[in-house]
């Protein structure tokens, strides 16, 4: 019998590499994990993919869809939940696997500018819970489009 805080992780840590996969979050036990906490800048008015987590199993086999849970909403834009599929790039735990995944989208409101914040909580595959806070530094609208600091995809929906 496993104790339920003994850390485990469903997922690879946060992959920051790759235009179309990055980046991925640690997802782990609830109790055995202390709540995660990313900063972002995006740029106002555009879109930007903030969470992308895939249906990969520690094995690299499919498991079920994983669940995105929004618990804290930003106060300054909205946010956008996508599910489509994508081939996980070649430095992935598991290389070009074909992967359904659950992503999330912000963006500010219009013309906004300052910070804003999400809180998210995502379920894995193997059914255990993670929380994510992520602090967003909102710039204007030719805020860094390749400089964020988790590497992830700029100005679009696309997953």
């Amino acid at each position: 019998m496993t104790s339920p805080l003994r850390p485990t992780l469903a997922l690879a840590a946060v992959i920051a590499t790759g235009p179309l996969f990055g980046p991925l979050l640690a997802v782990g036990p609830a109790l055995a994990q202390a709540a995660k906490v990313r900063e972002h800048s995006v740029a106002s008015g555009k879109q930007v993919r903030l969470v992308m987590v895939p249906n990969l199993k520690k094995d690299c086999s499919l498991g079920p869809q994983p669940e995105l849970k929004v618990t804290s909403p930003p106060k300054n834009g909205a946010l956008i939940q996508r599910a489509g599929k994508v081939k996980t790039p070649a430095t992935y735990r598991c290389p070009n696997a074909d992967a359904n995944v659950q992503a999330l989208f912000y963006e500010s409101k219009a013309g906004f500018t300052g910070t804003d914040e999400v809180t998210v909580e995502i379920k894995g595959t193997d059914g255990n819970v993670s929380t994510q806070t992520i602090k967003l530094t909102v710039g204007g609208k030719d805020a860094p489009k390749d400089g964020a600091k988790d590497g992830a995809k700029k100005d679009t929906t696309d997953l």
